[in-house]
């Protein structure tokens, strides 16, 4: 295990597109939850009798302890950032042989994919360290004394989105190990994360009696570990506390969906003409 990631280290660290797209990261999560920031306590701070009847009744999102899960919901929106470093790191694998490479000098084919995969679990720990600093930071800053006493209440949003962002990733990985060229799986992502699992989501909730299957899509499964802050339930309060009790379940789902997706990878590999 520490050979390959020596070797990984190797690769990237004088490839300086991975480190930019490594700034792009960091510097993401950070922008849209000061965004949401500053939008909601410029609406809070309005004379708007229906927002200040919200921050009233859910006081500041990014307060403890709802800090923890505005930040990992507003950070999840922007998983494409993440999954563009990944479909760079496959695909260059094969731009330049050095998928190849490896099994000459003694990898066996299945130590390529665990490779690959640690790499994917390295940029999901990354940036789901970003979010524990986010949350830190939104929480100490903007909590009453009480309300910081109450910090860890609804810290289990981080373990959920670690592997909402590992689940997500493998998919861009996927994507990028059986197109094997960037620019093409990147589309192919993007894509489908912005566009086409929407209109699948539509079309099932709009002309289908099984609006449910719509909570099953590849994105969608890991998208509910995290449902929207709590200020968002006075909207609809019963689809909100749905929400929130089908999280184990979506743990479960995701859980099996991404080691299927792993399971396919090694397969691939396997079979596949170096």
């Amino acid at each position: 295990m520490l050979s390959l990631l020596k070797i990984e280290w190797l690769k990237i660290k004088k490839y300086p597109a991975f480190w930019w797209m490594l700034v792009i990261v960091a510097l993401t999560n950070p922008g849209i939850n000061m965004f949401a920031n500053f939008v909601f306590s410029n609406k809070s701070g309005s004379k708007n009798p229906r927002t200040e009847i919200i921050a009233s009744l859910f006081g500041n999102p990014f307060s403890f302890p709802e800090a923890w899960h505005s930040v990992a919901f507003f950070s999840s929106l922007f998983v494409m950032i993440p999954a563009t470093l990944v479909i760079m790191i496959v695909a260059n694998e094969y731009t330049y042989k050095t998928h190849r490479q490896n099994i000459i000098d003694g990898w066996t084919r299945s130590e390529f994919v665990w490779s690959k995969m640690i790499d994917v679990l390295l940029i999901s720990f990354v940036v789901t360290l970003s979010v524990v600093v986010i949350g830190l930071f939104f929480g100490f800053t903007t909590s009453s004394e009480i309300a910081v006493s109450r910090w860890a209440e609804q810290i289990k949003y981080v373990p959920l989105f670690l592997l909402q962002t590992f689940s997500q990733l493998s998919i861009a990985f996927l994507l990028g190990f059986v197109i094997k060229r960037s620019f093409i799986s990147l589309g192919a992502f993007l894509f489908y994360f912005l566009i086409l699992e929407n209109v699948f989501i539509w079309l099932i909730k709009e002309h289908t009696p099984f609006k449910s299957l719509s909570h099953y899509l590849p994105l969608e499964v890991s998208d509910r570990l995290i449902p929207p802050p709590a200020f968002w339930s006075m909207f609809d309060t019963e689809a909100y506390n749905e929400s929130l009790n089908a999280i184990p379940w979506h743990v479960l789902y995701t859980c099996i969906f991404t080691a299927g997706i792993w399971w396919l990878c090694f397969y691939i590999q396997k079979k596949r003409d170096l």
